[in-house]
């Protein structure tokens, strides 16, 4: 498996930059092609249901709201070309449409989504607060977030692995394969090992570092964690182990962040200061 098509949300230049360099330096990696998208910020069914084809003050709104998505491709266009991914790897596109619908169905003919983490105290973001979970949980790709302050330019040197067994995070880590074969190290931490049914630690450990040796990855089994709060504890280890790629699986029932939207997942989201590979 490779990442052959790589899509990059973009928007706001100020937040944006390493990013879509990221997105550009897997591309090279993989010899892939990348796509950056911008949407213009509202759905169709907005547009239809509010206002009138005949509403000449709206399309002159809608004008400048696909002009300012085009200058997103634009600034996207000269950061890549900065890179050195060659011309013909890469192009950007506007898409009529809210960020969160528009990227979703783009994102199903890629094989990897690269966007940045919500930042809830940024009042100017373009984007819902729910949009990198709205992702996860519709596009059926991995999604690789990146928060808006990291300062490097590479993902996956020292990578680590957040393992329960599930589905979402077995769906995680094989996503994250062609990232994890190439780290220096991939690390392996398991939370309150006593509360997965269908795991215990030792054969939980040996299992999973087994499927990745497997697969040519340097891996190693951290002792078993205990924690109340895993998603914070995750946070602070990840930090302390010097880690620059976590891979999770991403749990989740619904759109709207108050409802059935996990724990953990919820504090990734909202606060990692590293980039996160999450798959639903």
């Amino acid at each position: 498996m490779s990442y052959k098509n790589i899509l990059v949300h973009l928007d706001r230049k100020d937040i944006l930059k390493n990013r879509v360099r990221i997105a550009a330096n897997l591309a090279k990696a993989e010899e892939g092609h990348l796509l950056g998208v911008a949407t213009i910020g509202i759905s169709a069914t907005q547009s239809s249901y509010f206002y009138s084809p005949q509403d000449l003050a709206f399309a002159e709104h809608m004008k400048y709201l696909r002009y300012k998505a085009g200058q997103f491709v634009e600034e996207f266009k000269e950061e890549v070309k900065s890179t050195g991914l060659d011309a013909y790897a890469y192009e950007g596109r506007v898409v009529d449409g809210d960020a969160s619908s528009g990227v979703s169905l783009l994102a199903r003919i890629s094989d990897l989504v690269v966007i940045g983490r919500t930042n809830l105290d940024d009042t100017g973001a373009s984007v819902t607060p729910d949009f990198p979970e709205f992702v996860m949980m519709n596009s059926g790709r991995p999604v690789l977030i990146i928060p808006p302050d990291y300062p490097k330019e590479t993902v996956g040197q020292k990578a680590m692995i957040c393992w329960n067994a599930s589905r979402e995070s077995i769906r995680a880590v094989a996503d994250a394969l062609p990232l994890l074969a190439k780290a220096e190290l991939v690390q392996v931490v398991m939370f309150n090992v006593e509360d997965e049914a269908d795991m215990d630690a030792t054969a939980g450990g040996n299992d999973i570092a087994a499927y990745l040796k497997r697969h040519g990855v340097k891996v190693e089994v951290m002792p078993p964690q205990q924690s109340r709060d895993i998603g914070k504890s995750l946070l602070a280890l990840a930090e302390e182990q010097g880690t620059d790629l976590l891979v999770m699986g991403g749990y989740g029932h619904t759109r709207f962040r108050e409802f059935l939207l996990g724990g953990v997942t919820r504090t990734i989201l909202e606060s990692t200061k590293v980039p996160v590979l999450m798959s639903h």
